[in-house]
């Protein structure tokens, strides 16, 4: 198994947004703490227990740890942490006009909130569409709710993914562009407070996960593609 270490896309302003983050909580709650101290009544210590507590979930729902992916031939893996939540047979008809095999993968607001490529490949397509906000691990939301769209051509055939929003995490992010060459593991966005990830693989891809598995991004082996790049049925 060779593991590499992975790496954001060229754009990738998540830490940027994440450290700022972290120094506007990590300020509140020392201004909370000076308050307390000089002060220590009731009031004081509520405002320090709601800083403290905005801080930890900012400090755990931002966190974005490096991992050694594995990068193995024609190997997909975990584009995201979460549950497996369906694998259907579906013809996708918006972006592949071909039948596919779905898997759904549910993430929780405990869940990492970044995405990993799940192979090598250049981006084809990246699009945004707006939509509605129902939950995240209905099936349904596939086609309901807002999404972005990300086609990649690889070598072992196309594959699509979904990012899509829920009722909470009403943000997804994608900071690849058509052109760009991703790498596997490759982190390329995030859905704020978790939400749902799909891939639309090739009929003929050896699917390895199964209903309620737990998958890592960039450590979970999601499926094998064709030796050869494969035509999608029509």
């Amino acid at each position: 198994m060779l593991m590499k270490p992975d790496k954001p896309v060229a754009g990738w302003t998540f830490k940027i947004f994440q450290d700022n983050t972290v120094r506007i909580t990590t300020f509140v709650l020392i201004l909370t703490i000076t308050v307390f101290l000089k002060q220590p009544n009731f009031l004081s210590m509520t405002i320090l227990i709601i800083a403290l507590a905005l801080w930890l979930m900012v400090q755990y729902f931002f966190r974005n740890p490096d991992r050694a992916v594995i990068d193995e031939p024609g190997l997909l893996i975990g584009p995201c942490d979460g549950t497996v939540t369906d694998i259907t047979h579906i013809k996708e008809d918006q972006y592949l006009h071909a039948e596919t095999i779905r898997i759904g993968i549910f993430l929780s607001v405990f869940n990492v909130h970044v995405q990993r490529s799940p192979l090598a490949g250049e981006v084809s397509l990246v699009e945004h569409q707006p939509g509605k906000f129902l939950p995240a691990f209905n099936p349904d939301a596939s086609k309901e709710n807002e999404y972005i769209a990300m086609r990649i051509e690889t070598d072992y055939g196309t594959m699509l993914i979904k990012q899509i929003s829920g009722i909470l995490a009403r943000r997804c992010i994608n900071y690849a562009q058509p052109g760009d060459r991703l790498l596997t593991g490759q982190r390329f966005g995030l859905i704020k407070f978790g939400s749902r990830v799909e891939l639309f693989l090739p009929p003929e891809a050896e699917i390895l996960v199964s209903l309620g598995d737990s998958v890592a991004g960039g450590l979970t082996k999601m499926a094998q593609m064709p030796k050869t790049g494969s035509e999608y049925e029509s």
